[in-house]
C-alpha cells in the first residue's frame, strides 16, 4: 500500500470519506489510488475555491470533515478566500496539498512556492510529511485537529514520492475532542445579570444556534425577558415556523445602532461581542453601545448549548415562548422584488430543506420573511468572502442528499464560482440556485450612496450589464436546467415547480428597482 491510498484509508477509518478534488501532476498518486479505495467519494470541481467551499457545507451538515485536495501552492492559493470563510466558520476541514518530490524542491521550478506559508493563513494546524512511513500517523492527527473545538482546516503538504512510495501502517482511529462546559461559576455571573433587572441581551453564535442551545435561549427569552440576538455571518440556525427565532443584528450600524440601544449588559455565547462589517467614519466599530458591559458565558471552543442550558435551570426558566406566526402567503401583483422572493420562498419551502445564503444586498428582505418557512437550515456566508455561495450549497447536499437544498446567490457573487453548477449536474445534487439578478454589484452602489453621489465612471465599476449576464445559458452550459422569472407570478411557477422535482435547477430571478 502507497503513501496516497494509506491517506485515504487513514481518512476512512475516521469517517471522512468525501475528498472534493482538483489534482496535478503531483497530486496523480491521489486519483490513481481511487480505484484502490473505492470507499472514499471522489467530487471533482473545476475551480479549488469551489472545492473549499463545498467542504465547508460539507462540514457544517454532517458535523464532520471532508477532505479537500488541492495542486501545490498555487492550488492551494487559488482557493484561499474560501478557505478564509471556512476558517470563519469554524469548519472542520482537512486540506491536502501535493508539492513536488524531494530532490526537486531544492530547484527553482515554476510551481515552487512556500506552500506552508500559505497554509498557516489560514490553518490551525499544519503538517510536510516528510516520509511515507509517517504518512498514516499524520492523517490521523490532521483529523483531530480539524475537529478540535470550534472546528478549524487543518492541512497537509504531502510531497510526490511519499505519496507514491510504500507506506507504514495505517493511523489510528482518533476520537473527536469533546467542548468542554463553562466553569460554574459563568453560570452563576450570567444568572445574576439577568436578574439584575437591566436591560440584558444574549447574543448567539456557534452550535448555541441550533438543537438544545436554541431551545434553552427561547426558554430563557420567555421566562427571564432577556432579549436574544444573533448576526448575520453565522456558520448555521435552525429557523422556521415552530422554532424560537433570535433577532438579527443589521448589516449597517445606522440600523444596528438602534437594535440594541439602551443595553446594559451583552452575554456573548460561542461568539465575539458584535462588529460592523467595516469601519465607517465617525462610527465605532462595536455595535453595543459604549456603557453596555459585555459578558462570555461560553468562548466559541466551549459547549455553548450546555452553557444555556445551565443557565435556563439556574434561572428557573421552564417556561417555553410562544410562537404565533401567520402561515407565509404567496405575494400577489407582477413585481418581482427580494421581497416577493422572500415570501415564495417562505410559502413553498418544504420542511427540512436547507438555505445556504449569499443574496448580499438582497439579504435581509428575504431573511426576514422566512421564520414562517417550514423548519428549515440556514447556512450563511461568514467571511466576507464572495462567491461562496453556491459551493456551501453543493456541500450541503453532498452532506444531505435526501434535502432540498436552496441557494440564494447575486448575481455578482455567483460569477465568482459558477463552476459549482457542472459538479452539482455531474453528481446529480437536490439543488435549487436562485439567481437574484439586479446586474449590478448592488451592495457597493450603496456604500457609494453612503460616501456621497458617485460619477459616471465610479458607478460603471458596480454596473454588471453591457452586456448582460445571461445566467440560463451559463447554466446550461454547466448541464443545469434553467429558467428566468420576470415577475413575482413567474418565480412562484418555477420556485414551485422547482420544489417539486429533483435538480439540480437554476432560476434566474431579474429584480425590479
Amino acid at each position: 500500500m502507497n503513501g496516497a491510498a494509506c491517506l485515504y484509508e487513514t481518512l476512512l477509518r475516521n469517517r471522512v470519506n468525501l475528498c472534493l478534488m482538483n489534482p496535478g501532476t503531483s497530486e496523480l498518486e491521489f486519483v490513481t489510488a481511487l480505484d484502490r479505495v473505492p470507499a472514499m467519494r471522489a467530487v471533482l470541481c473545476l475551480f479549488e475555491g469551489v472545492c473549499a467551499g463545498a467542504a465547508d457545507g460539507y462540514a457544517r451538515m454532517a458535523s464532520r470533515p471532508a477532505a479537500a485536495l488541492f495542486h501545490m501552492g498555487p492550488g492551494l492559493a487559488n482557493a484561499l478566500g474560501y478557505l478564509h470563510n471556512t476558517r470563519k466558520a469554524h469548519s472542520p476541514v482537512v486540506a491536502i496539498a501535493g508539492q513536488h518530490t524531494a530532490w526537486h524542491v531544492a530547484y527553482e521550478s515554476p510551481l515552487k512556492s512556500d506552500i506552508g506559508a500559505f497554509a498557516r493563513t489560514v490553518s490551525g494546524w499544519v503538517e510536510e510529511i516528510r516520509s511515507a512511513d509517517t504518512i498514516g500517523a499524520a492523517a490521523s492527527a490532521a483529523v483531530r485537529a480539524a475537529q478540535e473545538p470550534p472546528g478549524q482546516i487543518s492541512t497537509l503538504i504531502v510531497p510526490a514520492d511519499v505519496s507514491w512510495s510504500e507506506a507504514g501502517e495505517l493511523g489510528p482511529f482518533v476520537a473527536p475532542p469533546e467542548r468542554r462546559a463553562p466553569a460554574s461559576e459563568k453560570i452563576r455571573e450570567a444568572a445574576r445579570i439577568l436578574r439584575s433587572g437591566e436591560p440584558a441581551a444574549l447574543f448567539l453564535s456557534g452550535s448555541a444556534l441550533v438543537g438544545r442551545g436554541l431551545e434553552a435561549a427561547g426558554r430563557l427569552a420567555a421566562s427571564t425577558g432577556v432579549r436574544v440576538l444573533t448576526g448575520r455571518f453565522f456558520s448555521r440556525m435552525e429557523r422556521g415556523s415552530n422554532r424560537f427565532a433570535p433577532e438579527r443584528v443589521p448589516y449597517f450600524p445606522e440600523a444596528a445602532e438602534p437594535v440594541v440601544a439602551g443595553l446594559r449588559h451583552m452575554i456573548v455565547v460561542e461568539a465575539a461581542p458584535p462588529v460592523s462589517f467595516f469601519g465607517y467614519r465617525g462610527r465605532r466599530s462595536l455595535v453595543a453601545p459604549e456603557d453596555c458591559a459585555l459578558y462570555e458565558l461560553a468562548s466559541v471552543d466551549q459547549d455553548g448549548p450546555a452553557a444555556l442550558d445551565a443557565l435556563a435551570a439556574e434561572c428557573g426558566a421552564t417556561q417555553s415562548p410562544r410562537i404565533l406566526r401567520r402561515p407565509p402567503q404567496l405575494p400577489s401583483g407582477t413585481r418581482l422584488t427580494p421581497l416577493e422572493i422572500g415570501q415564495t420562498v417562505a410559502a413553498l419551502l418544504p420542511e427540512g430543506a436547507i438555505v445556504c445564503d449569499e443574496a448580499v444586498s438582497s439579504g435581509e428582505p428575504i431573511s426576514a420573511c422566512l421564520d414562517e418557512a417550514a423548519p428549515h437550515d440556514f447556512l450563511a456566508v461568514t467571511g466576507g468572502a464572495i462567491g461562496h455561495g453556491l459551493p456551501l450549497a453543493l456541500g450541503a447536499a453532498l452532506a444531505c442528499p435526501d434535502r432540498k437544498v436552496v441557494a440564494l446567490e447575486g448575481d455578482g457573487s455567483g460569477m465568482y464560482t459558477l463552476q459549482a453548477l457542472w459538479t452539482m449536474a455531474r453528481e446529480r445534487l437536490d439543488v435549487v440556485a436562485v439567481i437574484l439578478a439586479n446586474r449590478r454589484y448592488r451592495i457597493l452602489g450603496i456604500e457609494l450612496a453612503r460616501n456621497g453621489a458617485a460619477g459616471p465612471l465610479a458607478s460603471g465599476m458596480i454596473d454588471l450589464g453591457r452586456p448582460d449576464l445571461d445566467w440560463v445559458k451559463l447554466a446550461e452550459g454547466m448541464g443545469v436546467a434553467a429558467t428566468r422569472a420576470g415577475t413575482a407570478s413567474e418565480f412562484a411557477i418555477q420556485f414551485q415547480a422547482a420544489m417539486r422535482e429533483p435538480g439540480p435547477r437554476l432560476i434566474e430571478a431579474i429584480l425590479q428597482a
